[in-house]
């Protein structure tokens, strides 16, 4: 087997306040292939986006990547490289689609400019081979009239043209890795259908690894061949999109599906997640989930839960996945019905 791309390896990122240490993201494992497309999926306050910054290095005070922690990316170590190496990799070989374009795009520089902004930083681009560069990205991500469109400000297009723009300038330099976090938030269900199809296009194109940071399990359904589920900073499950869909091996994973509206279901049926993600300064002891789950019982408390292997390449932090464990044979605390 090849090595993969990237490789993050007990990764924790923790804002330290006179509150309390904060633990956003603790002891997080998970591997991206050449070309693959990995999604990581939870609820908002479960670590997701934090995870996404860290690979970049872009935690500012009073946060800060602990040690221990390891983010291996085409065979070094992005947190021992120093500051102008990092730039280096940042736009270059990693690039990334934040969730709010009309915030991520500056509002006093044409769409052109910022696109162009890539190629004249990371390649030496001249002014004018970084304009062409800029008209060329824009016509790839199927804006039309490109060169027209090269001299609007981002509050001259909509919401899908700005996402479009933030893709065309992530994918300037052919980055080796794409981190899309949220890329469809906010964007009516056509226009995300258009920008998933386009990142799809973008992948088979380029052979460009794709981490897509979504809470929609229908996105991820469509996209990802690989699924990391998170909940209280933690992975609680790890599987092949197919396996996870057929049987989900976690009790947070099994009641984000049931959360899924489907067509035909009858609305009043839909089942909702007891309770709300606990603040990262006061995880529960032992399992994070316990105070949610349906399923709890003492060891929950007592004991926090390992990453067990279920299957090949399935894994759950949950002491049911444990094979020499009795099932429970009815839920403690069912989920409620809306």
């Amino acid at each position: 087997m090849t090595d993969p791309l990237l490789r993050v390896e007990h990764l924790r990122t923790y804002f330290h306040s006179p509150a309390g240490i904060a633990r956003a993201v603790d002891d997080v494992s998970f591997s991206i292939g050449r070309g693959e497309t990995v999604g990581v999926v939870g609820e908002s306050g479960c670590g997701k986006s934090v995870t996404a910054l860290s690979l970049l290095r872009l935690i500012q005070a009073p946060g800060r990547i602990e040690a221990g922690s390891h983010i291996w990316f085409e065979g070094r170590d992005l947190l021992t490289l120093g500051a102008e190496d990092i730039r280096q990799v940042r736009g270059n070989r990693i690039a990334m689609i934040f969730q709010e374009p009309m915030t991520a795009l500056n509002p006093v520089f044409t769409v052109g400019d910022q696109i162009a902004e890539v190629a004249r930083v990371h390649d030496g681009a001249s002014r004018k081979a970084a304009w062409e560069r800029a008209v060329e990205m824009l016509a790839l991500v199927g804006i039309p009239s490109p060169r027209e469109r090269a001299s609007n400000y981002p509050h001259q297009m909509s919401g899908g043209m700005r996402q479009r723009v933030l893709i065309a300038m992530a994918l300037v330099m052919n980055p080796a890795l794409l981190i899309a976090d949220e890329p469809t938030t906010a964007l009516d269900v056509t226009i995300q259908a258009q920008i998933l199809e386009l990142l799809a296009k973008v992948q088979q194109a380029f052979g460009t690894a794709i981490l897509l940071i979504t809470h929609d399990l229908g996105v991820v359904a469509e996209t990802a061949s690989r699924v990391v589920v998170m909940y209280g900073g933690q992975v609680v499950e790890e599987a092949p999109v197919r396996t996870l869909f057929a049987d989900p091996g976690h009790p947070y994973t099994k009641g984000l599906m049931q959360a899924m509206p489907r067509v035909g279901m009858d609305r009043e049926r839909l089942t909702t997640i007891p309770g709300s993600v606990p603040p990262p300064t006061a995880w529960p002891t032992g399992c994070r989930f316990r105070d949610r789950c349906g399923f709890a019982w003492p060891r929950c408390e007592a004991e926090a839960p390992a990453l067990v292997p279920i299957s090949a390449g399935h894994a759950a932090r949950c002491h049911l996945a444990e094979v020499d464990r009795p099932p429970v044979a009815a839920p403690a605390n069912a989920a409620r019905s809306t």
